[in-house]
């Protein structure tokens, strides 16, 4: 008897297990799971319905429509009013090719599949009218996106612009683009895809790059937390570690030279032999902090940045002291430090969907700000921005100035595997933010194969883009 009555309570907590896991399964299916399925770009289900959905528009900060559906008697067409200007971003809705970035992204949400009204699906269920999906508002200006790409020009590269205080997004521009209207791409996809310039390539999440001697500004911020900011040398335009000379731009020599001075006039000899003094554990600990080599969600798919070892040798370690070496980044990923230098050396979470809201404009769904990292003290995101004032004010990002602001920020030319003595074709960086004192904005720029220094060709783009947004927010 007692073998029986043992079978049977091992059969009901059997049975009590099996009724939890189901029980759990279905309310993660119905809460999350269902969303994702229901909502995912490729389910052939919702593709055939979408027929049925007035898909929601996307809007820029101060209402701009930037994507909307226009209903037709044969077929909804997705419209994107500003054409190339936000494929990087917003992306394209085809119904060969797809969808890419913000409308693959939320799909679900531009659906109306998330579920985020409670009585939605009683609505739509009794409802007769056509079925419309949520509205995205983006932290973007579209304003302040046209400027930056007004000053790209016909230049490959990218520009990123944001609120150091809240992670908010405010432009992101990458070219070559495309126009991303259905009609437009679909007739031109076989030339997009073929295209050895990369038109499809967003730039400023994916593209990586040598970063040069904006990355000065992570090997100044290792030496201050390791105590050797105090560091002097004798510059005499050239240095040679374990075999391998390191110049300075025309091999200038710069005599004696401290941190602050070399940061101004961006000293390759000085930041090499300084490397020396940091080490490579410290150095490469240092850039994780501000988040290189390190993974973090964003609303656009992007490419994490890559640093060499702790094993590297000193040649190595000099090279990636300067920016260069096994080093790549992402514009993104330098407008970040920027922003966390400019904030205290907190790097906040970056967005680019403050809300979700319905076709009444009720918000649904919001996005708040997030500290990400914080890679300095308050102390040395301090002496930071002071180098960085003095670059722009006396040394080699004059051309960052903006009238009557105090801009903080660092240039950078960085080597690639287009560069030679008699062609250079340098990439040209700048990243910055303004006003020095109180921060609203952080940049990066980032121009490709110019054969020009940073100061020169990326330091004009940020100071437009920024004196534009201080322009237009000197009232707030």
């Amino acid at each position: 008897m007692d073998t029986v009555n043992s079978r049977i309570l091992h059969s009901l907590v059997f049975a009590g297990i099996l009724f939890v896991v189901l029980i759990t399964s279905l309310t993660w299916f119905e809460l999350r799971g269902k969303n994702d399925i229901m909502g995912n770009a490729y389910n052939k289900r919702m593709i055939a319905a979408e027929e049925e959905i007035l898909r929601g528009s996307i809007i820029d900060r101060g209402s701009e429509i930037l994507a909307e559906t226009i209903a037709s008697e044969a077929s909804n067409i997705r419209n994107y009013p500003q054409k190339r200007l936000y494929a990087h971003i917003i992306g394209y809705h085809s119904s060969i090719y797809g969808k890419t970035l913000l409308e693959a992204k939320y799909n679900s949400e531009l659906l109306g599949k998330s579920n985020l009204e409670f009585l939605s699906v009683f609505k739509k269920m009794l409802s007769k009218d056509v079925a419309q999906g949520y509205n995205l508002r983006l932290t973007l200006s579209h304003t302040l996106q046209t400027v930056a790409r007004e000053q790209l020009g016909d230049r490959h590269g990218a520009v990123v612009a944001l609120d150091p205080r809240t992670g908010e997004i405010l432009a992101m521009v990458s070219t070559p683009d495309f126009n991303p209207n259905a009609s437009s791409l679909e007739e031109n996809w076989k030339s997009l895809i073929e295209n050895e310039n990369s038109p499809l390539l967003p730039r400023a999440t994916m593209g990586l790059y040598p970063a040069g001697s904006i990355f000065k500004v992570v090997t100044a911020a290792a030496a201050l937390e390791t105590g050797n900011g105090d560091y002097m040398t004798n510059d005499q335009g050239t240095t040679v570690i374990d075999g391998m000379t390191f110049s300075n731009a025309g091999q200038k020599a710069r005599g004696d030279i401290g941190l602050h001075q070399a940061m101004t006039v961006s000293s390759n000899v000085y930041f090499a032999e300084l490397s020396q003094k940091i080490g490579a554990g410290a150095l490469i600990a240092k850039a994780k902090d501000a988040g290189i080599t390190k993974s973090f969600d964003f609303d656009l798919p992007r490419t994490d940045s890559r640093i060499g070892d702790s094993g590297m040798g000193k040649t190595e370690l000099a090279a990636t002291a300067i920016g260069q070496g096994k080093l790549l980044v992402s514009p993104l990923q330098m407008a970040m430090l920027a922003a966390g230098v400019a904030n205290g050396g907190e790097i906040m979470q970056p967005y680019l969907v403050k809300t979700v809201e319905n076709a009444g404009g009720e918000v649904l769904r919001e996005t708040d700000p997030e500290s990400l990292y914080k890679w300095v003290t308050p102390e040395t995101a301090e002496l930071l921005k002071e180098m960085m004032v003095s670059v722009v004010e006396e040394g080699t990002g004059t051309k960052a100035q903006i009238s009557g602001v105090r801009v903080a920020g660092k240039t950078g030319t960085a080597q690639n595997e287009k560069s030679t003595e008699s062609d250079s074709k340098d990439h040209a960086w700048f990243i910055g933010f303004a006003p020095a004192e109180a921060p609203r904005i952080a940049v990066a720029v980032l121009l490709e194969y110019r054969g020009e220094g940073g100061g020169r060709a990326a330091a004009p783009v940020a100071a437009k883009v920024m004196s534009t947004w201080l322009k237009m927010t000197a009232t707030n």
